[in-house]
């Protein structure tokens, strides 16, 4: 049984909880075998199982908990050049690292953002002409007073949102599919052709840029160079990333071998 299955065990819709059909095998899944698995894999890979449920957003206490346990991992694995730059600050500086990394881990398709052109409001504050008096014109056809227009703050629907205040995290490319069509096989071939997104590199979703990363920890670090965070920083942030990613997929692993 994959882990994701497990997922259908916190929002029921019917009394059967179990990824197979109904039957009467003895081997079948119940719910309660789905709750003692659970608990097993999580005696076995806390860390992992805290992630995942946390990410699907399941508990906010196993986001916490996740994000601690990636916290310690990056005090016991940061680079020397890391802990030389961070000084005192050094355990500030893993919070932060390690809430950003998890933040970009917990990012999918299906997820959203707040529009930072708004401020997630969906309106925009600009100075339009308005129209205050529209002009006469007689019965001549000829002008006999102007129309007179004054300049005023409006709020206008925010063009990159289109007034939502919030912005798909969904690849445009692919819409979310982590595929995408090869037009150059596709012609040689004329067949279609998929092949992974190159905008997303197949995973259905822009990630985070790390000058996000950047930015948190230079509030911090103002004497932070682009440099040394590229060459020292980034690389760290990035494994604390995949560390997510490797937990996750152990507690999977863990979650098939009992329920197997």
């Amino acid at each position: 049984m994959k882990l994701e299955a497990s997922l259908k065990h916190f929002s029921p819709q019917g009394l059967t909880i179990t990824d197979t059909p109904n039957g009467t095998s003895a081997e079948r899944l119940t719910g309660t075998d789905v709750m003692a698995a659970l608990g097993v894999v999580q005696s076995k890979a806390r860390f992992g199982m805290a992630a995942f449920l946390g990410k699907t957003g399941i508990s906010d206490g196993d986001r916490e908990q996740a994000i601690h346990a990636l916290t310690q991992y990056a005090k016991q694995k940061a680079p020397k050049h890391v802990g030389k730059v961070a000084g005192r600050k050094m355990a500030q500086c893993m919070v932060i690292l390690a809430t950003m990394a998890y933040e970009e881990y917990s990012h999918s398709a299906a997820g959203s953002r707040e529009c930072q052109h708004c401020n997630g409001k969906g309106l925009l504050p600009v100075y339009r002409d308005i129209v205050k008096y529209p002009g006469y014109v007689g019965a001549d056809g000829e002008e006999k007073i102007p129309p007179r227009t004054e300049k005023e703050l409006v709020q206008e629907f925010c063009q990159h949102c289109n007034g939502k205040g919030v912005i798909a995290k969904r690849c445009r490319n692919c819409k979310g599919t982590g595929k995408a069509i090869d037009r150059d096989a596709t012609k040689a071939s004329g067949a279609p052709v998929i092949k992974d997104c190159e905008r997303c590199n197949g995973k259905g979703f822009s990630r985070m840029p790390s000058s996000v990363a950047y930015g948190a920890i230079t509030a911090l670090l103002p004497e932070l160079t682009q440099s040394s965070w590229s060459r020292n920083w980034k690389p760290f942030y990035e494994a604390l990333v995949a560390k997510c990613d490797i937990e996750e997929g152990r507690a999977a692993a863990e979650f098939q071998k009992v329920t197997k």
